[in-house]
């Protein structure tokens, strides 16, 4: 079975949720604009300094910070900079800070399929590649899958034909009922972690295509094939968190490791993960292996 999206193909790339942003953009202009003193004492909070701690750390005055909050002083576009470096603000929300001061975007938000990100491209897919015969994949900021490789693709067997269709998206692929959750034995478990790392998501960014994501798979039923074991299952106890899923007739087991850019300067880049799913004991890696031969 192949996919448009598997590394190697021709362009594997692809937009997977639209316009990064638009959600947010369009609850932006529904509502007065935000005032960046508000902004950045919800961050504040969000990160749970006073302003004096706040002041320190981005060599400034606890006056001066109180000043920017109520609207007494307009921060420079330098200060509204390292304020949100030192509350770690991710890039698309500095980018609404900045707007919100009164001054243009800072950082680009190009489409991965953008001819400035070749480079980029390339080299996701070398990574792709390399990873095989373990499954990888590429995930923007709502779980849209950009790309993916054969490792993936083998565990979709039977994933209906409608989940399938672009664009794809790794949350509904993976706890819909008509997607992996039937073969997933320890779905409970998964589905909890899955859900809490969105949730984390989500206190750190205002996204309203993630709320609705979220939404909708929380409110996915159980399938009552799915989630008949524990991690802990079999004789020796996880390390981490496995998912344990069915396929070709026996339980491959793994652990899962996501990646990201380390300073980015794009938006769409900083929202980018891969996600690889490494064999969680030596069974597994067999599987794969013999997988990758047939």
């Amino acid at each position: 079975m192949t996919h448009p999206f598997v590394a190697g193909d021709r362009s594997p790339f692809h937009p997977a949720m639209g316009t990064p942003g638009v959600g947010y953009l369009q609850l932006m202009t529904t509502a007065a604009p935000p005032r960046v003193g508000t902004l950045l004492r919800e961050w504040r909070d969000r990160r749970r300094l006073s302003q004096l701690e706040l002041a320190l750390r981005a060599d400034s005055s606890a006056r001066h910070i109180s000043f920017i909050e109520t609207g007494r002083s307009r921060p420079s576009q330098e200060m509204v900079l390292r304020l949100a470096d030192h509350l770690d603000v991710p890039v698309r929300e500095r980018n609404a800070l900045l707007i919100a001061a009164g001054y243009a975007p800072h950082y680009p938000e190009r489409s991965v399929d953008d001819p400035s990100m070749s480079a980029l491209r390339a080299s996701l897919e070398r990574l792709l590649t390399g990873y095989e015969p373990y499954p990888a994949l590429v995930v923007d900021g709502t779980y849209g899958v950009l790309a993916a490789n054969r490792g993936i693709a083998a565990l979709l067997e039977g994933v209906a034909e409608h989940l399938l269709k672009p664009p794809l998206n790794a949350m509904r692929l993976t706890l819909h009922p008509e997607g992996l959750a039937p073969r997933i034995r320890n779905l409970r478990e998964w589905r909890g972690h899955l859900l809490d790392q969105m949730d984390r998501q989500l206190a750190l960014m205002r996204s309203s295509p993630l709320r609705a994501l979220y939404d909708e798979v929380a409110a996915y039923p159980l399938p009552e094939t799915g989630g008949r074991e524990t991690a802990s299952a079999g004789d020796t106890p996880p390390f981490a968190l496995p998912m344990m899923i069915e396929h070709g007739g026996r339980v491959l087991s793994f652990i899962s490791t996501i990646a990201t850019f380390n300073t980015p300067m794009d938006v769409t880049v900083s929202e980018l993960a891969i996600e690889t799913f490494l064999p969680a004991d030596p069974e597994t890696a067999a599987a794969l292996g013999r997988f990758s031969r047939s």
